[in-house]
């Protein structure tokens, strides 16, 4: 049975591995989040190949294929927490333990989100190209392609409010994700802790801003028409301004105040492994 860590616990090792973050040299953070960019790619990729094929099931039960599509979705966010990749909305809740507790600065909090955002971009975006568009992955001839076109679609017809409070609870599910995943002290525990909450916001349709700089892209190499103007108005900037609150105000701040250092801080059991 897996072990569970306290949140008390959580929220210092949360505090102290944020610190960590912001005194990375800015090259090695941008590795970083190239990787978590491209691990959640390729969840939302391999999502895409067996959700969107799975044509009959989409037709007869679509309830069901959601459940499918959100359940191998978490592969790259359990990827990004395993091996130490960064993730931009994870961060949005991260760096609020120690900017609460004023050991670092907003400049210093808005630097560590601006590297991981771009690095996260780049990583999705190349990932789109490499590996949906240039492996022939998202041909026409494909029985998933309508699917990811589809997909696309709807993301960029919400309107501005409806992507901006779907944006707020993706990232409250993924920052929930991120603090069950820190909560066990096995592979297996936080796997599951992780996966839960992400598929949560997947089937339910949630905008995630770094899984929609995969799937939107890959659409438009695709042959889905619409523009970068489009997609940037349209999805990217209301799902990551909702990402950002979901992230920061109801998930970081709220640990960080429940749980301050003022409290006092648990012991760190002696065989306490954490990623």
């Amino acid at each position: 049975m897996a072990q569970i860590l306290s949140p008390s616990y959580i929220v210092d090792y949360i505090n102290n591995a944020a610190m960590s973050k912001v005194a990375l040299r800015p090259p090695r953070l941008l590795v970083m989040s190239m990787l978590g960019g491209v691990y959640i790619a390729l969840g939302g990729l391999l999502a895409l190949v067996v959700a969107g094929g799975a044509t009959g099931l989409l037709a007869s039960n679509p309830g069901l294929d959601k459940l499918l599509f959100g359940s191998l979705f978490p592969v790259g966010f359990i990827a990004v927490v395993l091996t130490g990749a960064d993730l931009f909305t994870s961060n949005c809740a991260t760096q609020m333990v120690p900017l609460f507790r004023r050991q670092v600065s907003a400049i210093e909090v808005g630097r560590v989100w601006c590297l991981s955002y771009l690095g996260n971009m780049i990583g999705a975006l190349f990932a789109a190209w490499a590996f949906a568009y240039m492996t022939g992955l998202l041909s026409m001839s494909n029985p998933w392609t309508p699917f990811v076109f589809k997909l696309a679609e709807h993301k960029l017809d919400a309107s501005f409010v409806v992507v901006f409070m779907k944006g707020i609870l993706a990232n409250m599910l993924v920052c929930l994700a991120a603090w069950q995943g820190y909560s066990a002290k096995d592979t297996l525990g936080r796997m599951v802790g992780i996966w839960a909450p992400v598929m949560t916001f997947v089937a339910l349709g949630m905008e995630h801003s770094i899984a929609n700089l995969f799937f939107i892209p890959a659409a438009m190499m695709a042959g889905l028409h619409a523009t970068v103007g489009e997609f940037v108005v349209n999805n990217l900037i209301p799902a990551t301004l909702g990402n950002i609150v979901g992230g920061a105000v109801f998930i970081g701040l709220p640990y960080a105040w429940l749980y301050s250092e003022t409290e006092g801080k648990v012991e760190e059991p002696s065989d306490t492994h954490m990623p």
